[in-house]
């Protein structure tokens, strides 16, 4: 297979000078640089936002040049984190894509559902999904009088058992399955996967972020009578690693796949820094399209604007200092950039260290919204509202994470992990030890047996693993 990616000798060597014009060092990313301020809420009172919430796919923690990255450039993005608020302990519900959707249209452990024990949701059964008597975010705030739409990646259950609009959205274009060839639409089930609701489309050849962007600037653009909740799911930069013009890559993928290597859109053998680079940096064009068409539209001091990714970064991710990365719960695994951004009630050039984790956005939406959760279906997440918004603390609350090989739990500074390869609990001071390498259960052994006790107790009514 083609690889047109150059060594990562030569990537440094060819982009030195992007080091020096980083907008932060990793350092500064976790402390906050002099530019930004401590958050501080700004109360007072305002119209229900319409919301934006943009999930990038296996971006890694430092792959922004606000959060360190030495290599990629991201402008827009390090503009909307200037106007708002960037959270140094934003974290995703789960080490990989399907558990962290299922828990931000949920707004629940991804282990209270069927649909969110896959990691992640393979193949179409009538099992691994959300389902569509579950309460979500959508249907909760379509019930508030928002217009829904998801645009991009759902990743929440394979038709003919689950869809988007079977989950509270008006409308859906975009991809079903966990990742697609970015030319093709291809995808690692043999298929073609683009949709429009629920009916294919014809593909028109572009690269697909580029679509997803213009979708989304489309409907930003529309005339809107009610305040609308848009989630736009990019692809990128998930593999295969296909950059912009990057076609004969596609071709070669997709004709594999086409003769039943469907384990070709993996791209195992393909990819390089380089090219990656070139798949954020787009990603990174593209939401700047949207933010354009929010600002050019009079809408952007009324839209609360979310980004972060669905987990931590994969094979060209820059984690520094984390360790880890995605399908794992070391930081790297599951840390992930954040940013909020409302002009309306959040001061700008702000910096936030409260933990904060996918969820949580859930129950601080339907609250800014004026929605409630179904009393049937409570919500693990915890509302950030107050705190945004009227000064409040934080909530305070342990973070919990489960995956088949691994348990972890966050309490304030103190994280408590057993990995399955190990075998052995651990313990470690995130704050002074990001990189999770002073493991102090030996020296605390009261406290890890007291983290440990709280995560069996949170997970004992979780659904077990199939």
């Amino acid at each position: 297979m083609t690889n047109r990616g150059t060594t990562r000798r030569g990537v440094f060597g060819a982009l030195a000078g992007a080091a020096a014009a980083t907008t932060l060092t990793s350092e500064a990313a976790f402390a906050g640089s002099p530019e930004e301020s401590p958050f501080r809420a700004r109360p007072g009172t305002s119209k229900r936002p319409n919301i934006l919430f943009i999930l990038a796919d296996d971006l890694g923690w430092g792959d922004l040049s606000s959060y360190g990255s030495p290599l990629i450039e991201t402008p827009h993005l390090d503009r909307l984190a200037r106007g708002g608020v960037r959270f140094t302990n934003g974290y995703s519900a789960g080490a990989v894509c399907s558990p962290t959707r299922v828990a931000l249209y949920t707004g629940r452990f991804p282990g209270r559902t069927p649909g969110g024990l896959p990691e992640p949701i393979g193949a179409a059964n009538a099992t691994d999904g959300i389902p569509a008597a579950h309460p979500t975010l959508p249907s909760l705030l379509k019930a508030a009088g928002y217009t829904t739409a998801l645009i991009g990646k759902w990743h929440g259950g394979f038709l003919p058992h689950f869809s988007p609009l079977r989950s509270g959205f008006d409308e859906f274009f975009g991809n079903y399955s966990g990742g697609v060839d970015y030319y093709s639409k291809y995808s690692h089930t043999g298929d073609y996967d683009l949709y429009e609701g629920e009916t294919p489309v014809e593909n028109d050849g572009r690269y697909y972020t580029d679509i997803l962007g213009d979708r989304a600037e489309a409907f930003v653009r529309r005339r809107h009578d009610e305040p609308w909740l848009l989630h736009l799911n990019f692809t990128s930069p998930h593999w295969p690693w296909e950059a912009p013009g990057d076609r004969v890559v596609s071709e070669e993928i997709t004709a594999e796949i086409k003769a039943g290597n469907t384990q070709a859109i993996f791209h195992n053998d393909g990819g390089s820094l380089e090219t990656y680079k070139k798949m954020v940096e787009n990603l990174d064009q593209r939401i700047g399209q949207v933010l354009d068409a929010l600002r050019r539209t009079g809408q952007e001091r009324d839209t609360l604007v979310i980004f972060q990714s669905d987990n931590g970064g994969e094979r060209f991710s820059y984690n520094w200092p984390l360790t880890g990365n995605k399908a794992g719960l070391n930081e790297g695994g599951i840390r992930v950039p954040t940013i909020v951004r409302w002009p309306a009630r959040i001061r700008s050039g702000q910096v936030s260290h409260e933990p904060v984790v996918t969820h949580d956005w859930t129950a601080t939406l339907l609250e800014i919204a004026g929605a409630r959760a179904h009393p049937d279906y409570p919500l693990d997440g915890a509302s950030f509202a107050g705190y945004l918004l009227r000064g409040a603390a934080a909530p305070e609350r342990d973070l919990f994470w489960r995956t088949r090989s691994g348990r972890a739990l966050r309490r304030g500074r103190y994280k408590y992990l057993r990995l399955t390869a190990t075998g052995a609990d651990a313990l470690y001071d995130i704050e002074t030890d990001p990189r999770e390498q002073a493991d102090l259960a030996a020296r605390q052994p009261a406290l890890t047996a007291e983290l440990r006790t709280r995560w069996e107790q949170i997970d004992a009514p979780l659904l077990r693993y199939r």
